[in-house]
């Protein structure tokens, strides 16, 4: 934010934060590239991807066929070691 109130110099800033010149300028660009989405309220939780629910119904499901394979391995090992 003190890179964009432009109140400092790049050099005072840096000194200041103890980070170079060209890292501020990195932020201060995506600040002002993606400030609307920062700021922007309401309907941002829709775009962020699946939810923690949607995640753990994912995780049940992947461990139900996990351990529905193992069981499978362990029987076609059975009937390979009869023979």
């Amino acid at each position: 934010m003190a890179a964009i109130k432009g109140d400092k110099t790049l050099a005072e800033l840096s000194a200041q934060f103890q980070v170079h010149q060209s890292q501020i300028l990195v932020w201060k660009q995506q600040l002002q590239e993606r400030a609307e989405d920062v700021f922007a309220g309401g309907n941002r939780k829709a775009e962020l991807g699946p939810t923690i629910k949607d995640m753990q119904a994912k995780i049940g499901q992947l461990s139900l066929e996990n351990d529905f394979l193992f069981v499978a391995l362990g029987r076609i090992d059975d009937a390979s070691a009869k023979r």
